[in-house]
């Protein structure tokens, strides 16, 4: 009998993460490391487990996650992408709480590319008059 499991991605910036939640006691898991050992800050760590707290979820899933690209901040907001569209597969209740929490949004801002002929994406190099 194959294991009852909920798949969800989630991207933000540059970062994208592929999520499973897997019936359990609440663990959460970010490529083979734990929670804690993956994320210094606190805020960080809140930010992934507030669509489980929205839905009331903490104790029911464990959470299985590989995530890369973007830095910590990036990551963390795609892994609460993932979770939460993960959470509306389990049960389609879900869907109205988080999307009035907006956590069914995907976050649309991104670097912008450099163009040919300036420094940075915006940044020229200085006029000179002689």
């Amino acid at each position: 009998m194959a294991k009852i499991q909920y798949c969800g991605t989630g991207r933000r910036k540059s970062s994208v993460a592929r999520v499973r939640l897997i019936p359990g006691k609440g663990s959460i898991t970010i490529n083979k490391k734990d929670l804690n050992d993956y994320f210094g800050m606190e805020i960080l760590k809140r930010e992934v487990r507030r669509p489980l707290g929205l839905v009331g979820a903490e104790a029911k899933f464990d959470v299985v996650a590989t995530v890369h690209g973007g830095g910590f901040t990036g990551q963390a907001g795609a892994l609460r992408h993932g979770i939460s569209r993960a959470l509306c597969e389990s049960d389609p209740e879900n869907r109205g709480a988080l999307k009035a929490a907006g956590f069914l949004t995907r976050d649309p801002r991104m670097t912008e590319r450099k163009k040919y002929g300036l420094k940075k994406a915006r940044k020229a190099s200085q006029f000179s008059k002689r």
